[in-house]
């Protein structure tokens, strides 16, 4: 059933709010009404020899144009498509919102309309979204069918009974001036095949996005061999690196000399915190995460259709997983199980041959070290270990039977209990573990401890959400013996705790059952922020105090990098300076005191990591630009060095470490589907050599060039 509605032959009666429109059809009435908007009455040509009808926008909070059945309902497929002929009558990108009603039941998209000739803009009449199919961030819009420019909505929200629809409305975001967009024809039709089709044939045989081109794009295996081939940009490294000389592990030889210890280890000098080299001289760590050849496979299986050629049998370099029992990162992805393509190392065989692996992290390395990098972070190839020319982190990955307690936000799974036993037990066999064979290495830079913990929850009441969680649980769990071990002697009886807390509890059993709902601190009860404060702080310290003891115990020589702090709050902050050697931070934005408090940690005088930070853009192939975005490949290279001289000139902040070396699959990584390009190379293992240029100026300044940290 096709429900078609031409915006084209109609007569208006205009009051001083909103013009009501009629619209003339030989087999249906609706009525179109537009708010603080105007409907030019004289149908425009089109291009492609369609008619058009404009509407300007006018400035204000939400102007729009509603179309509706003139009587009762429409009756759209329930597994269709809207289809909406649009274009935009601007010179610039405009925003257009798309409201589909069924009475109280709304489905809404947001897409951008950019300037030129009309085109088609499709929205299914159920919701879906990129995560659906298995990526975090959809295809760009519009794309050509070749037929017709078609601007699918890849993000739709709410549901609406498709059988009685009541009304269409379009409508902008308050813009600062008057839009004007023209619609041409409205219609539904069966399926969503349009939807699929967005997604149909995205990623060529070598993972790359298929409707763009960029300069490091190839399209051969020749082509490939080659240019993964080219040196570092040697003679651009061998300029930067003028002045001064740097010791065999990238210490500064222009600047006095500090403790040694044979080992990496912390010293401050005058102002500034400092990394030391195991042979005595200042080491900012410039790094770099996920050097590794694992970390760009895809899911194929479900998703046969993106693929240009789905049935070629990858061999070694495909493999079957499982990532539905993840509900944390893979909460609301679909297509998330089945056969995986591991494309980058596919791609590194091509260039390197089939014995490929060693001749890799040569050339890794070496390309790290051309750029002035000297660390290698979390997450890269243990391997490295063995390569003497860098430094090097591993990872403490404490798992276990422990209890757990859930935030609400658990992206990464719950919070370990740190007050069970058991955790300890798990600690001393995750640090066995992590430490073997590498106790007496001076390349280990050090260890981290787990990775963005779930120390707090989201919304206004997320910094409590440990503590809520642990009084939630029943009396069995350690966590919660411990909280109310600390309520007990902080206000004696449960009446006193009763009338401190706002509760109406009478005994502490109350407070000690399962389903104890602790309630949101307030000015009338500020005990409540006051014990929910001192708690977190015991959690953080019980957490970090295991795992900083077990450490130096089973490896005294090797720093202790904390736990890659990312959702977090000033408890675990004060925790970590407390017992580790060094806080490791995660954090996505233009410089470091935006992501967190510099001034604390100059008054707890302890120093800093930032070990993960990135600056992407949509215009190397995948579809995401990171989590902190920038315009261009361009902005990139500047965005890195503003992020890392702000990061010296902290006096704090002892290294920086970028995440992460390789672009994410355009289908997104099998992990949680991330697809952003934020790699130093592509997923064809080739450089983009202006962003690593601008990197290795940066680098060159801050890690041992003139004018670097004093």
């Amino acid at each position: 059933m096709r429900t078609y509605l031409p915006l084209l032959l109609l007569t208006a009666t205009v009051s001083a709010q909103a013009t009501t429109v009629d619209l003339v059809h030989p087999t249906s009435a609706t009525h179109v009404t537009t708010r603080d908007a105007t409907l030019d009455a004289n149908p425009r040509k089109a291009a492609d020899g369609g008619e058009l009808v404009a509407v300007t926008f006018k400035p204000s909070a939400a102007p729009s144009l509603v179309i509706a059945p003139a009587q009762g309902t429409w009756a759209w497929q329930p597994d269709g498509t809207l289809r909406l002929r649009v274009q935009n009558g601007m010179p610039w990108p405009v925003t257009l919102i798309v409201d589909i009603a069924s009475g109280e039941k709304h489905l809404k998209t947001v897409v951008g309309l950019p300037p030129g000739p009309p085109q088609t803009l499709s929205v299914t009449l159920k919701a879906t979204s990129p995560r659906a199919f298995g990526m975090q961030v959809g295809p760009p819009m519009p794309f050509d069918d070749g037929k017709d420019k078609r601007l699918v909505a890849t993000a739709v929200d709410g549901a609406v009974d498709a059988g009685a629809i009541t009304s269409v409305t379009m409508s902008m975001p308050q813009p600062g001036a008057a839009q004007t967009l023209l619609f041409g024809a409205l219609d539904t039709v069966a399926g969503d095949g349009d939807l699929r089709k967005a997604y149909t044939g995205i990623v060529d045989r070598y993972g790359q996005y298929t409707r763009a081109t960029w300069p490091e794009k190839i399209d051969s295996d020749a082509a490939l061999k080659e240019r993964a081939a080219l040196p570092a940009d040697a003679d651009h490294a061998k300029n930067a690196a003028a002045s001064p000389g740097l010791d065999r592990f990238g210490g500064r030889l222009d600047r006095p000399a500090l403790k040694v210890t044979g080992f990496f280890h912390t010293q401050k000098q005058g102002d500034r915190w400092w990394l030391v080299t195991p042979e005595g001289h200042a080491f900012f760590s410039l790094g770099v995460n996920a050097v590794n050849l694992t970390d760009a496979r895809t899911y194929v299986q479900g998703r046969e259709f993106m693929f240009l050629d789905p049935a070629v049998d990858h061999g070694t370099f495909s493999g079957v997983a499982d990532s539905r029992s993840d509900q944390g990162s893979q909460r609301d992805n679909g297509m998330n199980h089945g056969r995986w393509w591991d494309i980058y190392s596919q791609n590194v065989s091509r260039s390197l041959g089939n014995d490929f692996a060693s001749a890799w992290r040569k050339r890794s390395v070496d390309r790290l070290r051309s750029w002035r990098f000297n660390t290698l972070g979390n997450w890269s190839d243990p391997a490295f270990a063995n390569d003497h020319r860098i430094a090097y982190t591993v990872p403490i990955l404490i798992k276990g039977d422990f209890n757990t307690v859930s935030t609400g936000y658990d992206y990464w799974g719950r919070m370990p209990d740190p007050f069970d036993p058991r955790f300890l037990k798990a600690t001393q066999a995750a640090v066995a573990n992590a430490s073997k064979g590498v106790t007496d290495d001076p390349w280990l830079l050090g260890y981290f401890a787990d990775n963005e913990l779930a120390w707090a929850g989201q919304g206004p009441q997320g910094r409590w959400a440990l503590a809520v969680g642990s009084l939630a649980q029943g009396p069995e769990s350690p966590a919660k013996q411990a909280f109310l071990a600390y309520l007990k002697k902080t206000h004696g009886d449960a009446a006193s705790f009763a009338k401190a807390w706002g509760v109406n509890v009478t005994t502490w059993d109350q407070v000690a059952a399962k389903g104890f709902k602790a309630p949101d601190p307030s000015e009338a009860h500020p005990a409540v922020a006051a014990d929910n404060m001192a708690f977190l702080r015991l959690f953080a310290d019980q957490y970090f105090r295991t795992v900083a003891q077990t450490l130096k115990k089973a490896d005294p020589h090797h720093l202790f990098l904390g736990g890659r702090l990312a959702v977090r709050t000033p408890e675990v902050e004060q925790a970590s300076a407390a017992y580790a050697d060094v806080t490791s931070i995660n954090t996505y934005t233009d410089v470091p005191e935006h992501g967190f408090d510099v001034a604390a940690f100059r008054k707890m005088d302890k120093p800093v990591m930032i070990t993960e930070f990135h600056f992407g853009s949509a215009d190397r192939g995948p579809f995401g630009n990171g989590v902190a975005a920038v315009g261009s490949e361009e902005e990139r290279g500047k965005a890195y060095a503003r992020f890392v001289d702000a990061a010296v000139a902290s006096g704090v902040v002892v290294g920086t470490h970028w995440f992460q070396y390789i672009d994410q699959p355009v289908t997104g990584r099998v992990l949680d589907g991330e697809n952003a390009h934020i790699g130093l190379v592509g997923i064809t293992d080739i450089p983009f050599k202006d962003f690593t240029r601008a990197v290795t100026d940066t680098n060159a300044r801050v890690g041992g060039g003139s004018g670097g940290a004093r």
